[in-house]
């Protein structure tokens, strides 16, 4: 029987709304779901180069935290947003589920902890959120973020989704020293970031997070849900240090903006999923404005960005496989 394609939909499916005054309050929420995770693999994980061991991976169902060694083997939690359920899986064979729906920040902690107890993983967090400075409030206190709209959750991560794979093929571009594609539960954005190959002034008084993380110069690109005043969910590229003139470049496509407060240059959402084709939108701002801070900054492009040293025949190869807009019907066997 011939496989169906019906499970990857069609592109309003792929690249769906997400007016933000809909879905603020589950983005709240599930903010603080991720950062009690988030924070468990800070704890047990080995730290790693810019902080990169503590990232999540999106996945064709969510979100995951990957291995977290612990003892003589390993655990993984799963965010599945199709299945509504936060899975928790170990080395030893120990599968637990958990519901996602709507519950309290301090419901959700306290489930999670008693969990990995049940496990034998012992560990414990700092309780306060990182990067959300309008409510500091310890995850077991905190009864008041208890929105879960599942069709919101599963919207935002099928745009999530797509930015992945648009990332992915972005980095693809890029034979330096680069980032995986990765989701930043601290300010719950996924972003790959690329380096320029030298080391970056000090920057005064940044904490050790901080200056882990632009110790080198960079150019990273991501996605992030957004706040109400910028309108929502905005594709972003910033440039750290900022070469001179970078935000005066010009770049790719129209509707992309320097925004002189948060120093990044902004794409919407919005704009990239409404254009006739959202993915070659995506990656013409990412490679202008990429091409903007590697040569205002004189990077070393021809390093950086040398031909993969792949057989001629794969080349290519894996822009030959398409998906049809709409499903074919099934043939008989």
């Amino acid at each position: 029987m011939a496989l169906s394609t019906s499970g990857f939909g069609t592109r309003e499916e792929a690249w769906p709304a997400l007016p933000f005054a809909e879905w603020k309050d589950t983005y709240a929420t599930l903010h603080r779901y991720t950062q009690v995770l988030g924070k468990v693999r800070l704890a047990l994980t080995p730290p790693e180069n810019h902080w990169w061991n503590v990232s999540f991976r999106v996945t064709s169902r969510g979100l995951t935290t990957g291995l977290i060694p612990y003892g003589n083997g390993s655990f993984e939690v799963d965010f599945d947003f199709l299945a509504n359920e936060l899975r928790f899986l170990t080395s030893r064979g120990d599968v637990r589920v958990m519901e996602l729906t709507a519950r309290s920040v301090a419901e959700f902690y306290r489930d999670v902890m008693s969990t990995l107890r049940e496990l034998g993983v012992e560990v414990r967090i700092w309780e306060q959120p990182v990067e959300i400075p309008d409510d500091t409030t310890p995850f077991s206190e905190d009864t008041h973020h208890a929105t879960y709209v599942p069709g919101h959750v599963r919207n935002w991560w099928r745009a999530l989704l797509q930015a992945h794979i648009a990332m992915k093929e972005f980095r693809a571009g890029f034979t330096g020293k680069c980032s995986p594609v990765q989701f930043f539960w601290g300010s719950f954005d996924l972003a790959v970031t690329r380096f320029g190959g030298r080391p970056a002034p000090a920057r005064p008084g940044a904490d050790a997070v901080t200056a882990e993380a632009y110790c080198e110069e960079v150019c990273s690109v991501g996605f992030w849900p957004g706040t109400a005043a910028l309108g929502g969910a905005a594709f972003y590229c910033y440039a750290a240090p900022e070469p001179k003139g970078f935000s005066e470049a010009s770049v790719k496509p129209s509707g992309a903006g320097y925004d002189a407060n948060l120093k990044e240059f902004l794409l919407p959402y919005e704009a990239v999923r409404r254009a006739e084709d959202p993915r070659a939108f995506l990656l013409d701002f990412f490679q202008s404005t990429y091409d903007a801070c590697a040569d205002l900054g004189k990077w070393d492009r021809a390093r950086c960005e040398r031909p993969l040293i792949i057989p001629e025949s794969v080349k290519g190869a894996w822009r030959s496989v398409t998906l049809p807009e709409q499903p074919p019907a099934e043939s008989s066997p």
